[in-house]
């Protein structure tokens, strides 16, 4: 693939890089110059679940074409104390990236809340078997937290639906926290399911956090909305995931965020700080004007958003059209009716031509052949019923242009 715009834009904006990451390998990183002074101050922080730490609202993805230990030194210069990472992030690298950085400022790991991710599709007890091998790529003796990586009955199979509440997995999870490999283990999910996860989490209630597929404009009182409450009630913490992806394409500017000084993903991020659940959102920052923009927005968000801001924002999201959908109650039921994966081809189809990531492409392609059949799935009628009208049409098809 040629370069992709993210990627050339970070590179013609990067110029308050440290010149010690110039560099190319970690390893040479212990020998480079001494940092400088840190004089940066943390974002706004809130706690994360009843016995977690405080952690910064904003945290930084770790999928992005810039990612790199230069650009988690920017994320850090613009308040940022929490790093998401996974095993399969581009393809092993992000981790590497994260070593890299602590390697370069050791001092800072004791400030640094860091995640990392384990498929762990034959089980919970794969977590055990990996744990050390995602310190070791993390360049750490000791995760923050450690999440089961997108739990959902296509990966981990009907059973999974029971693991949250299930004796296994929290044995699992004694076990990790009592060597000291990770303070806090969870799971993260972003399935069509995930409403049937978080309340078998909340039956359980030894889960320490939980990274979801967040909408900001669900209703009140809904099925999300209660096993939300019944999470959060257990003091399980709640991380906000893919919040921002449905409104790539949102026009930057909108009256009514403009009178709260916002631009308007600034917005749709305040819409999810104003739910007192989500501790923190994780954000794919693709380059320095993004992490500029969200890092503004934490700093500005001192109060929830009044409900007429938040309905103006809900209106520019409905006429926005949408890449994936945040998960509307139509889309997740159609979800259960069927073995296409077209929540699954949406996300990964926003990987690929959003942050020109080919990991979209090889998640495809690994999917089963069923996941991928629609000849049995009315796709026009699924956008009409989405409420954010994704164009599921369009989406598969181009899925499988640039993928097949």
């Amino acid at each position: 693939m040629k370069e992709n715009p993210t990627r050339r834009q970070f590179l013609k904006t990067s110029v308050a890089i440290p010149a010690a990451f110039a560099v190319g390998s970690t390893a040479s990183l212990a020998s480079a110059a001494p940092a400088r002074p840190d004089t940066s101050k943390p974002l706004p922080k809130r706690k994360l679940g009843k016995n977690g730490p405080d952690v910064t609202i904003l945290n930084i993805g770790g999928m992005m074409s810039a990612h790199s230990p230069q650009y988690l030194e920017l994320a850090w210069q613009h308040g940022i104390r929490y790093f998401d990472t996974a095993k399969v992030y581009i393809k092993g690298k992000s981790e590497k990236n994260v070593a890299g950085w602590i390697q370069r400022y050791p001092e800072r790991r004791k400030d640094l809340f860091l995640v990392s991710k384990e498929p762990a599709n034959s089980g919970p007890e794969a977590l055990l078997d990996s744990i050390d091998e995602r310190l070791e790529a993390c360049g750490t003796d000791y995760l923050d937290l450690l999440f089961l990586h997108g739990i959902g009955p296509r990966g981990h199979g009907q059973e999974s639906f029971d693991w949250p509440k299930s004796s296994r997995f929290q044995k699992v999870i004694d076990k990790i926290k009592s060597d000291g490999k990770a303070k806090m283990v969870g799971f993260s999910c972003h399935d069509g399911q995930l409403v049937e996860y978080l309340n078998a989490a909340a039956e359980g209630g030894f889960v320490d956090a939980i990274m979801l597929k967040y909408n900001p404009f669900f209703t009140k009182g809904d099925a999300f909305d209660r096993a939300l409450d019944a999470c959060y009630d257990k003091g399980i913490g709640l991380i906000s995931m893919k919040e921002m992806r449905p409104f790539a394409k949102a026009p930057k500017a909108n009256p009514d965020m403009e009178a709260l000084g916002l631009t308007t993903h600034q917005g749709i991020l305040h819409a999810v700080w104003s739910d007192p659940r989500i501790s923190s959102i994780c954000s794919a920052m693709e380059n320095i004007g993004q992490l500029k923009e969200n890092s503004e927005a934490a700093l500005k968000f001192e109060k929830a958003m009044e409900p007429s801001h938040l309905k103006a924002l809900e209106k520019v999201a409905a006429i926005t059209p949408a890449a994936m959908c945040p998960g509307c109650p139509a889309c997740d039921a159609k979800a259960k009716e069927t073995e296409v994966a077209f929540h699954d081809i949406s996300r990964y189809l926003c990987y690929y031509e959003q942050e020109g990531s080919n990991e979209g492409r090889d998640l495809y392609r690994k999917l089963p052949s069923v996941a991928k059949d629609t000849r049995n799935l009315n796709l026009h009628a699924l956008k009409e019923q989405c409420a954010f009208s994704v164009d599921y049409p369009q989406i598969l098809e181009r899925a499988d242009r640039y993928f097949v």
